[in-house]
């Protein structure tokens, strides 16, 4: 089974490269994505990326920990995240928890996120 800390960097990379590719290859058909009050798929999230409206310039991650229990894995990430959206740049010190499923064909593939932000 491939190691999900490697999943997790993989997927850290794409998103600071903007790689939809990469990004649809680690997000499940089912993902749900929630920040704050909100709630995004993954058609919302490739969808940013791919237009350029999120551009993440800097991803700094602080601590990670990752918990793997059979075909099911959590990630939980803390870092700096720094880029745009829509145009307008923001900073923060993020908190992410990611769930993660594994199979054969896939490998490892998000299935649930969650984000805050942290002081």
């Amino acid at each position: 089974m491939d190691n999900l800390q490697d999943a997790e960097r993989r997927l850290q990379a794409a998103q600071l490269a903007g790689d939809v590719s990469v990004l649809d290859q680690l997000l499940d058909d089912r993902l749900i994505f929630t920040f704050g009050g909100d709630v995004y798929t993954k058609g919302d999230d490739l969808e940013l990326h791919r237009t350029r409206a999120q551009v993440i310039t800097k991803l700094l991650e602080e601590d990670l920990t990752v918990l793997v229990d059979g075909h099911t894995g959590v990630t939980w990430f803390l870092g700096v995240v720094e880029g745009t959206v829509h145009g307008t740049p923001f900073s923060a010190r993020m908190r992410y928890t990611r769930t993660w499923l594994h199979d054969n064909v896939h490998g490892w593939r998000i299935i649930a996120a969650h984000a805050g932000t942290t002081t």
